[in-house]
């Protein structure tokens, strides 16, 4: 049979049947279909062609296989389907609102001799198409309304801040901080354990719970991030040393991200006169980037003579 080729435009003989539309790799495409050839040369012909039926800006490569099944009916609702003929798959290079296939399928006699012989009822033109390159998905964007940024944060907060419905109160270094079971049980298990837990205790049992071993600023400050996720404001010249206990009491209670926040933020504070501190702190609690940072900080000439001076040596 002769090989592939690309349809006449117009087509000379008429008798063009289209397809509907159908989508194959976001492409949309048809089959073209001329039962009497689609030009004079190619008259007494079946003519099959699979159609890009769009603009693209680049080739659309795809393979395709043309076949034809004839149907025939059994009892009163069933078809069955056989392939009466075919052709090999082969590839093309679509463009444009371009055809490629098949001028001279097969002889318009023999297929009709061939749905006489096997009493066909009719038959129906299957084409396989696999698109390989340029495949695109287009989503239609449905109405949608502007959504406003989460404010549970700032929900929560208000709700420490006012002291509404608190239900235990921790003593700190003389200080004392109402706050709500439920909410620091949820941020961390160990503060839930640690914490709330001691229930043979009867100072925990009526509501009242004793910290050990933490500034009352570095845990009002840890109570603010368990509401609200964020570091409160902290005063410039303050802000070094709460962070320093803050973190100790990130690891104590099982708040990493926490850790994290006062590690990034320790980094950028090193001075003459903390390095030391904050890099015995870092090797005690397994801050590697913040070890890394103190080391560096210390690498420089400069930084190393003022260190050594602020010590006396």
């Amino acid at each position: 049979m002769p090989g592939p080729s690309t349809p006449p435009h117009p087509p000379e003989q008429g008798g063009l049947l289209a397809s509907s539309p159908f989508t194959v790799g976001g492409h949309r495409w048809r089959v073209w279909y001329y039962p009497n050839g689609d030009g004079t040369a190619t008259k007494g012909w079946v003519s099959i062609y699979p159609f890009l039926d769009e603009d693209v800006a680049e080739p659309v490569r795809a393979r395709f296989r043309l076949s034809m099944l004839s149907e025939r009916r059994a009892l009163f609702f069933l078809h069955y389907k056989e392939e009466l003929l075919s052709h090999p798959e082969v590839q093309h290079d679509f463009t444009s609102r371009s055809g490629w296939g098949y001028s001279k399928f097969c002889k318009s006699e023999d297929l009709a001799s061939l749905v006489r012989r096997r009493s066909v009822d009719r038959f129906s033109i299957r084409c396989d198409i696999v698109v390989l390159n340029g495949f695109r998905t287009e989503e239609e964007e449905a109405p949608s309304a502007a959504v406003p940024p989460s404010d549970l944060h700032r929900h929560l907060g208000d709700l420490l801040q006012s002291g509404r419905g608190t239900d235990v109160v921790f003593e700190v270094g003389g200080e004392a901080f109402a706050a709500h079971r439920c909410v620091l049980a949820a941020r961390s298990p160990v503060i839930s354990a640690d914490l709330l837990g001691a229930a043979n205790d009867c100072a925990a049992a009526a509501g009242v719970v004793r910290v050990d071993g933490v500034e009352p600023r570095a845990f009002k400050a840890l109570l603010h991030y368990a509401y609200t996720d964020s570091l409160p404001e902290m005063d410039k010249e303050e802000e070094g040393a709460i962070l320093r206990n803050l973190l100790m009491a990130a690891e104590r209670y099982g708040l990493p991200r926490l850790k994290t926040i006062c590690e990034d933020k320790l980094c950028r504070l090193l001075d003459v006169a903390t390095v030391e501190i904050v890099l015995a702190l870092a090797e005690q609690h397994h801050c590697d980037r913040l070890k890394e940072a103190c080391l560096q900080f210390l690498a420089a000439p400069a930084n190393l003579r003022a260190v050594m001076r602020a010590r006396g040596r």
